[in-house]
């Protein structure tokens, strides 16, 4: 069954839940998972592609925006707002305020919730969603820390 893990940071700052996304992102590409990154929408989309490149002097993460991919191979990495997305991947770390269509397909979730007010009513909902439907459910409570990527 479908793991998920709701990451909740101290700020309320979108910035730091993207960028969170992308040092998560990188832990679990370099233990040889597959990961797709679910956006709110293609300027989301854009800001994580850049944002994969450049948060971190030296990181290098293979990836792709969902649909752009070179002869229809899969990247390691995917970054993508459909509603459903097309290629498989192992763990999705969701960026968008909805529950993603058809998420029992993961084998994990990755849920990023800051302090700002409509981002914690969505992860509520969200968080509502996977407990109905009996999903394990862990919670990390993040101090702010750089070193928070290590608990992926």
């Amino acid at each position: 069954m479908t793991r998920i893990d709701f990451y909740i940071l101290r700020s309320a700052d979108t910035r730091n839940r993207q960028l969170l996304a992308c040092r998560l992102t990188e832990k679990a590409y370099r233990l040889g998972h597959t990961v797709y990154i679910h956006t709110d929408s293609p300027p989301e989309s854009r800001v994580i592609d850049d944002l994969l490149w450049t948060f971190r002097a030296g990181s290098f993460i293979p990836h792709a925006i969902s649909g752009n991919e070179q002869g229809g191979q899969s990247s390691p990495v995917s970054v993508g707002h459909e509603s459903e997305p097309q290629c498989n991947h192992e763990v999705l770390i969701n960026l968008s305020p909805d529950v993603p269509v058809k998420v029992d397909r993961f084998e994990r979730v990755v849920e990023l919730i800051d302090q700002d007010e409509s981002v914690r009513q969505a992860g509520r909902r969200r968080y509502r969603f996977y407990q109905e439907n009996d999903y394990p459910l862990t919670t990390h409570k993040l101090d702010g820390s750089r070193g928070h990527a290590g608990i992926l």
